[in-house]
């Protein structure tokens, strides 16, 4: 329908063309493309979740730095890996001893036994480890088998269950002795001299030696290995 010629103003349609309600197109394409975002969106979190489900997670940060140490080596059972076993001991010489255990050098008797050429050898480091603590027993000149024959600083004899008891409180006394298990009975222990005898440890030392020897080892906090 055409306006009237008497009618003017800004509503007065020229030509032969009319006005038409358009759509706004960008509206349109904003919201399919936020649309398609969601959708996306909504794909990925169902298939982490799917993963998560099949692979049952992973321990969390805070549960790993609050394992301790005696949690180590544990299953799944929560059973830990020393539970259980039996302690494995050394062929010939039992269970070893506990550092709690070990005789003080006052319950450890000593024979002293000189294989070398040198008088008053024996009785001289006899006199000093009877200083040091020590109980004497024979000072005396080394047996046939032993005689001229131990290069060494020195051997330590004892029975097989002195190997990880006097036989370790005296080889805190002569690091550098060879320690022998040889048949017989009874806890005395022989300290045979070698040729290449210098004398014992510095007793600064050998104290040092001694009480790491006994003292109780200690837990060191940290994570699993």
């Amino acid at each position: 329908m055409l306006t009237p010629p008497e009618m003017g103003g800004p509503y007065r349609i020229k030509g032969t063309k009319y006005p038409r309600m358009r759509r706004n197109r960008r509206r349109r394409k904003v919201m399919a493309l936020l649309g398609a975002v969601l959708a996306v969106a909504v794909v990925g979190w169902g298939t982490l979740q799917l993963v998560d489900a099949f692979t049952g997670g992973g321990e969390d940060e805070q549960s790993v730095q609050a394992r301790t140490p005696q949690d180590c080596g544990t299953g799944d059972t929560g059973a830990k890996s020393g539970e259980g076993k039996k302690p494995e001991s050394s062929p010939g010489t039992g269970p070893e001893k506990k550092p709690s255990s070990l005789p003080a050098p006052a319950r450890v008797e000593v024979n002293v036994l000189n294989a070398t050429a040198r008088t008053g050898l024996a009785q001289k480091t006899a006199d000093e480890l009877k200083k040091r603590g020590f109980k004497i027993g024979k000072v005396d000149n080394a047996p046939a088998q032993y005689d001229k024959k131990v290069r060494g600083p020195g051997v330590l004899l004892g029975a097989p269950g002195t190997v990880d008891g006097e036989l370790k409180v005296l080889g805190t006394q002569l690091a550098e002795a060879e320690p022998k298990a040889v048949e017989r009975k009874g806890a005395v222990v022989d300290l045979i001299i070698g040729d290449e005898f210098r004398g014992l440890a510095k007793p600064a030392e050998a104290k040092a030696a001694l009480k790491a020897l006994v003292a109780p080892a200690k837990a060191k906090p940290g994570a699993c290995d």
